[in-house]
């Protein structure tokens, strides 16, 4: 796969990245490294190698899963600049 200048231009532009003209050919020359490189590590042979999510072998820590209100609805209220009823009070944004 080759990315050429004009590929380069769009792709900045979807990403909304302003790139100048005289620099579109230099970053197409680096992505087209970056790319070929991607493209070595699909040559190895990677059948017998098990999925892990990462490096050292552990399991983590389990609690018990048990629900609670948090016990903290004054401190969560003190927050607000109003408040009516237990629940933060708003002005009407609806007409």
């Amino acid at each position: 796969m080759s990315l050429d200048p004009k590929t380069v231009a769009r792709v900045a532009r979807l990403a909304r990245i302003k790139v100048p003209d005289a620099d579109l050919a230099a970053l197409a020359d680096e992505l087209n490294h970056i790319v070929s490189w991607i493209e070595q590590l699909n040559e190895v042979d990677t059948s017998g190698v098990e999925p892990m999510a990462r490096v050292i072998d552990m399991t983590l820590p389990m609690r018990d899963d048990v629900v609670t209100d948090g016990g903290k609805r004054d401190a969560i209220l003190a927050n607000g600049p109003a408040t009516s009823g237990g629940f933060f009070a708003v002005p009407k944004v609806v007409e």
